[in-house]
């Protein structure tokens, strides 16, 4: 990958109950920049539905889960077949507050990167690729629908990515832009 995360400075640890993502903008200096190697345009319609601006530099973010009573987020993620992983994001059942509104869900494929990875001091989930839909819950159900948020596509692995490392991280956003829900695979380490 050949990425200098010293670069950009020492970054905030997560806390317990927290999981941080690292979003990398396309920059001015191409791919001459530092970080050209990881960097995505889905940092950009990121930070389109955050309205925030492109940062000149690190930023940080952090956003609260407001949590949803009754319901369930479930994401999955399959195994790798050529540049391709099949992932799914799911809430079940549809909470009350959503009916007549329309939520978003966002889905990261992510390489978590050990910490000491290319110098980096803390564990880093790199954004590799992000499905990001709308849905929205119609009042009347057909007798073949169910009353379940889903999601299910296959996701192109980055250039230099290390599959055995790739997971998903999943979030549900209100009418309002607020996180209601928040889920993430595990990576199982391989034996030796």
């Amino acid at each position: 990958m050949l990425v200098n995360w010293r670069s950009i400075g020492s970054p905030p640890k997560a806390d317990a109950g927290q999981l941080a993502l690292d979003w990398v903008t396309p920059g001015s200096q191409g791919d001459d920049a530092p970080l050209s190697p990881v960097a995505t345009r889905d940092a950009l319609a990121r930070l389109t539905a955050l309205r925030r601006p492109v940062p000149t530099g690190s930023s940080v973010s952090k956003r609260p889960v407001r949590g949803v009573v009754g319901s369930t987020l479930r994401v999955a993620h399959g195994l790798p077949v050529a540049d391709y992983v099949g992932a799914s994001i799911e809430m079940k059942p549809v909470p009350a507050a959503a009916r007549g509104q329309r939520w978003s869900a966002w889905l990261a494929l992510v390489e978590t990167l050990p910490v000491g990875t290319e110098g980096s001091p803390v564990e880093r989930n790199l954004v590799r690729n992000l499905l990001q839909t709308n849905w929205n819950m119609r009042q009347q159900l057909s007798k073949t629908e169910q009353d379940r948020f889903f999601e299910q596509r296959s996701m192109r692995i980055a250039e230099g990515a290390d599959a055995r490392r790739l997971r998903v991280i999943g979030w549900v956003e209100d009418g309002r832009g607020r996180v209601v829900a928040a889920a993430a695979s595990q990576c199982v380490p391989e034996k030796p």
